[in-house]
């Protein structure tokens, strides 16, 4: 579980990372099923994230 927002930041960061990481990519926005897309408001995103 997840009980701060500052784990919260640090878990999303670290999923959004990943491909950059491997080398897939250089920017988390541009790995195309990444959430990272909807946080850096790329209109063309797969995922839809309820952000209530």
């Amino acid at each position: 579980m997840v009980f701060t927002l500052k784990v919260f930041e640090q878990k999303l960061n670290y999923i959004h990372q990943n491909p950059v990481v491997t080398g897939f990519v250089t920017d988390p926005i541009d790995w195309k099923y990444s959430s990272a897309r909807n946080y850096g408001n790329d209109d063309h995103t797969i995922l839809s994230i309820d952000m209530n």
